[in-house]
């Protein structure tokens, strides 16, 4: 299981690439792997407004559907419109191409995880 130092984790599976008041949003390599083969994404438009630790969307793989949380709060200025006809980019590649959203963020961050702590989460759920 990959989990980049750089990135913050939410509880909820989510990571957070933070620069300045940017922040590149999407599910780690760990919920990519719980999930399967990722066949649907649902992501909130351009423009939404997300709130950190409530629903933005959805994600349907063959095995299961589940909510997408947000791991901070502010505005949506940019969507992985690739994902709309290839979401499989999600699997393969989680922290790059797999990208969900990009969200101004209107809040300091709170609750995020570093890469050690997440990864000490994801490790006690495994049993």
């Amino acid at each position: 299981m990959k989990t980049p130092e750089n990135l913050l984790y939410s509880k909820s599976h989510e990571w957070a690439d933070i620069d300045g008041d940017t922040a590149v949003i999407g599910i780690t390599d760990y919920a990519q792997e719980l999930l399967g083969d990722i066949t649907f994404v649902e992501l909130p438009a351009v423009g939404d407004t997300v709130e950190a630790g409530t629903e933005m969307g959805s994600i349907e793989s063959v095995k299961a559907a589940s909510e997408l949380y947000a791991p901070v709060s502010g505005e949506v200025i940019a969507v992985n419109e690739a994902l709309e006809d290839n979401p499989e980019k999600v699997n393969e590649s989680a922290f790059e191409d797999g990208w969900l959203i990009k969200v101004r963020i209107s809040d300091e961050p709170a609750n995020l995880l570093s890469a050690t702590e997440y990864a000490e989460l994801a490790a006690s759920e495994d049993h």
